[in-house]
């Protein structure tokens, strides 16, 4: 398989990628219901977020409007975030993550989130004075830019996060690249998205909102290993979780119920799709020298 989303255009998927995400961050609710990857009311998205993992503390201390429903997994929880460690959050939207990480990396430390839609960074933007006054710390910012191309110096960064964006991206093995580049020789990569456990039919592949909404866009377990792997990162762990893809369907998500209707008779998009935390290090370099 081709790096390239299903072999579509990459400029063509990053358009109607950044357009969906556009609209989810302008009109919420009444768009994330059509259009996203969860597709959860306000309140719902709370109950999401509490379904996979986390904690009614750090949901009450986020700013307003961090928090759209568009996570599939907590790679936060898995990250062993650190006081004064420098994290990235790829694909940062409204800062959801960014905000819930960075009073675990204190005022020595430092949350930079990066996202190529311009009104996702807004809205992230507009709720840093929120949190400043809320927390007292002054340690995130949100840059303007694509995850293939990071707007982040080479190794100076401990820890990449992402939350089910990974698999919007039509070059993966890119954004696996410059995750090693950004990261400095010990640091660690903590990831949930979305991935296959066999391949879509295709009209599921060909649904520009199964695209916007996470799923149409995901690889094969294997492959995110292979990619993680040929960027140089090592002690790569895959932990598929299908509570989240049980979850949305049960919650009878407008975006699965979709989905459904192209699957095989018999079958449930569990059968096809899985959250999938993803942890990996890059190796520190020994010295040859004697």
């Amino acid at each position: 398989m081709t790096d390239t989303t299903k072999g579509s255009d990459p400029e063509a998927v990053r358009a109607a990628v950044r357009a969906g995400y556009a609209d989810i961050a302008q009109h919420g609710s009444e768009r994330r219901k059509s259009s996203c990857c969860c597709g959860m009311s306000e309140v719902d998205s709370d109950a999401l977020a509490r379904h996979i993992g986390y904690t009614a503390e750090e949901l009450a201390a986020l700013p307003g409007g961090a928090n759209i429903g568009l996570s599939c997994g907590n790679p936060g929880a898995v990250a062993g975030l650190q006081p004064g460690e420098v994290l990235l959050d790829l694909g940062s939207g409204a800062g959801f993550d960014a905000f819930i990480a960075a009073p675990k990396v204190g005022p020595t430390g430092r949350v930079i989130g990066v996202d190529m839609t311009a009104e996702m960074l807004a809205r992230a933007r507009k709720n840093v004075a929120a949190f400043r006054e809320r927390t007292g710390l002054d340690n995130v910012e949100f840059r303007l830019g694509e995850i293939e191309h990071l707007p982040v110096a080479d190794a100076s960064v401990d820890v990449v996060i992402s939350n089910c964006v990974i698999n919007l991206s039509p070059d993966k093995a890119q954004v696996w690249r410059e995750m090693a580049r950004v990261l400095k020789p010990g640091g660690r990569v903590a990831v949930s998205d979305l991935a296959l456990l066999k391949p879509l039919p295709a009209p599921v592949v060909e649904m520009v909102e199964a695209l916007v909404g996470c799923i149409a866009g995901a690889v094969l377990m294997g492959e995110t290993e292979s990619m993680a792997r040929e960027a140089g990162l090592t002690e790569i762990r895959l932990n598929p979780k299908k509570g989240y893809v049980a979850a949305m369907t049960d919650w009878k998500n407008p975006l699965y119920q979709k989905i459904i209707g192209h699957l095989p008779a018999g079958s449930g998009p569990e059968d096809y799709i899985t959250s999938l935390e993803v942890t990996a290090v890059k190796p520190v370099q020994k010295c040859c020298c004697g």
